[in-house]
């Protein structure tokens, strides 16, 4: 029978005697035996919570509510943008992410933005503010150093960005989840790896770029990964193959060989066994009475 944590009940029954019987259950765990695997702390574990989704959403809520206030009260926050190479750009790093010039630019980076914020606290629980902070800046850093002499605006450079680093950084870890992420990044998002090139003048293909390379940096200095690996049994150091119970129904050849049982003696709790011994000592009087056939009745 199987257990519901996933190890096999095996019940053996042992009649001694009309009176004694005893049911032993052995319970196989597998899990146990093919892998051992070390506790992992909390920081470890893919666990999802409120903020997964609570931080990604205020931070597309900013972008929205800026362009509500530029466009109610009529005001152009398009100044505060990165300017490179002018000592007055250099507050657009800061400030460009959340300022868009119209409703579809702004559209078209909210939602990557949020589908790859949300992965980034999802499977990089331990890195992802450093991640999000310094590769906002160091993104607009590198806008403001190699871009045109003009105003740049939006959080399309961030988008390129957590997509850079959640491929490479996938692709780096050899971790299968991270891997299926990195993929899923590709798929959704692979067609944005053409504006890093200059295809569009009113493209900022410069922050694009600048997020790409921020984000294949960024996947190289962070080596820790999120998800620990599962050690199994003979990846441990201290592991001897020739006490390994599975290894030891098999010859030098690989042939299976069946181990002796052990006695059934051995299994019994001595109380059993005791009041076994008690039960064949005593000593069993049998009576036999023989009772003539009345004839008379008989006929």
């Amino acid at each position: 029978m199987r257990s519901a944590s996933g190890a096999f009940i095996v019940f053996q029954n042992y009649n001694f005697n009309k009176s004694v019987s005893l049911t032993i259950y052995h319970k196989f765990d597998f899990g146990s035996v093919f892998c051992n695997q070390s506790p992992m702390s909390k920081s470890n574990q893919l666990k999802f919570s409120p903020e997964v989704f609570g931080y990604p959403l205020l931070f597309v809520m900013l972008l929205w509510i800026v362009y509500w206030v530029e466009a109610r009260f009529n005001i152009n926050f398009n100044p505060y943008g990165i300017y490179p190479r002018r000592l007055e750009g250099l507050r657009g790093i800061v400030f460009s992410p959340f300022i868009h010039g119209s409703l579809k630019h702004l559209f078209n980076n909210s939602v990557p933005l949020f589908v790859l914020t949300a992965a980034l606290f999802y499977f990089y629980r331990e890195i992802r503010w450093k991640v999000l902070i310094l590769g906002l800046l160091f993104t607009g850093v590198a806008t403001w150093a190699i871009g045109r002499p003009s105003l740049h605006i939006g959080a399309s450079g961030v988008v390129y960005l957590l997509a850079s680093f959640l491929f490479f950084k996938g692709i780096f870890s050899k971790q299968y989840q991270l891997t299926a992420l990195a993929l899923a990044v590709v798929f959704l998002y692979g067609g944005m790896l053409w504006y890093v090139f200059p295809v569009d003048p009113k493209i900022s293909w410069e922050g694009h770029l600048a997020g790409f390379f921020v984000g294949l940096v960024f996947a190289f200095l962070f080596k820790g990964n999120p998800i620990e690996r599962k050690k199994y049994e003979w990846e441990r150091e201290d592991y001897i193959p020739e006490n390994d119970p599975f290894l030891q129904q098999f010859d030098e050849n690989g042939n299976f060989i069946e181990l002796p049982k052990e006695p059934v003696e051995n299994s019994v709790p001595s109380s059993i066994k005791e009041k076994v011994a008690e039960e064949n000592r005593k000593v069993v009087k049998i009576v036999y009475s023989l009772k003539k056939k009345d004839k008379d009745k008989s006929k």
